[in-house]
């Protein structure tokens, strides 16, 4: 990767200090390279980032089978034996995913999720890439 990118992992802190029973935050690019993590080893979190922009174009699919809207994803949200996964669009052409286990408060973490991504959305854009790197 060439070009300056801002090391934005500080950002994803304080979520989860501010939502107890959260397991993994990653920080990616639509299409699925990781920009930022927390609490997680690089490999796991550029395997969590790959699997999230397949969701991402499946929820997109789903999206775009509603008339009235505008065919983007906002959130996914599985729940599996033992834990949460959340999938949040955070700016043009990135998402905040959240793995967390079983005892999470749900409420609250959707919530805290949304108040990041309020706060510091613009700088959760990935700008887009040309000639593999970022400008």
């Amino acid at each position: 990767m060439t070009g300056y990118r801002p090391n934005m992992d500080w950002m994803l802190a304080d979520l989860a200090k501010s939502v107890p029973f959260t397991r993994y935050i990653v920080l990616l690019s639509a299409d699925g390279l990781r920009m930022a993590q927390h609490n997680t080893a690089a490999d796991t979190a550029d395997r969590l980032a790959a699997a999230c922009a397949g969701l991402q174009s499946l929820a997109a699919a789903i999206a775009a089978e509603f008339p009235k809207g505008d065919g983007r994803m906002r959130l996914v949200v599985i729940e599996v034996n033992g834990g949460y996964f959340y999938m949040m669009a955070a700016g043009a052409g990135a998402y905040l995913a959240v793995l967390a286990d079983g005892s999470v408060d749900t409420g609250l973490l959707g919530h805290r999720m949304r108040d990041l991504v309020i706060r510091i959305g613009e700088h959760l854009t990935s700008p887009p890439r040309r000639d593999g790197a970022f400008p």
